[in-house]
């Protein structure tokens, strides 16, 4: 049976998985923009053909993946309705995703056919409406949570996903969003199943229990 999943969801030390005042000048929120540079460095090795802890997850995060669930702060910086259509996302004409990405959001518009495979589709609909038409999508693959740390609770709140994978990267923001605050019962179904550190980061998987 084909899971829900979310991989290198990078966090603080003291938990928070965005920074503060995100748009187009700070994509994830002032001062979070270098704790992704563990991921980015393993993509490096990984290309030059090396190994490693690192390596060894961001390829993990790859593996059987049909379709890609993300909240519009994910897709974009704008708030409220479009101004227009001209917006196309953070990744230019080819995205890495190459699957349909379902994005939630209040403001609707037509689904974006992008090259590689990638379309967008714009939806306000229920958390379990949005999972269905994503394991549709898929075709019997694993759909993936990109983002960010609001979407990834209310399916969290809801007991729907079956791995998170985090990324903990010893630095103290102290301000932001985040990951972990008002899931109430939401987090009493999961357990760690992983822990593992690299000089960069500590890996954590959580799963269902």
């Amino acid at each position: 049976m084909p899971n829900l999943r979310v991989h290198n969801l990078t966090v603080s030390l003291d938990g928070f998985a965005a920074g503060p005042r995100q748009r187009l000048e700070h994509p994830l929120g002032e001062g979070f923009e270098g704790l992704h540079e563990w991921m980015f460095a393993a993509m490096r090795d990984r290309a030059d053909g090396k190994t490693g802890i690192d390596v060894e997850y961001v390829e993990r995060s790859e593996e059987n993946i049909g379709a890609t669930i993300m909240g519009r702060n994910m897709f974009g910086p704008q708030r409220g309705p479009w101004q227009d259509e001209s917006w196309k996302g953070w990744w230019g004409d080819n995205p890495p995703y190459h699957n349909d990405v379902f994005v939630h959001t209040h403001h609707l518009r037509p689904s974006l056919a992008m090259e590689g495979g990638t379309t967008f589709h714009f939806t306000d609909e229920p958390i379990e409406t949005v999972l269905g038409r994503a394991y549709e999508a898929a075709a019997g693959k694993d759909v993936r949570i990109g983002g960010g740390p609001a979407t990834i609770q209310q399916y969290l709140r809801a007991g729907l996903i079956d791995e998170l994978h985090l990324a903990i990267v010893p630095e103290l923001l102290g301000r932001g969003e985040r990951l972990f605050d008002n899931l109430g019962d939401g987090i009493d179904g999961y357990r760690v199943a992983e822990l593992v550190g690299s000089p960069a980061v500590t890996h954590a998987r959580l799963v269902r229990r």
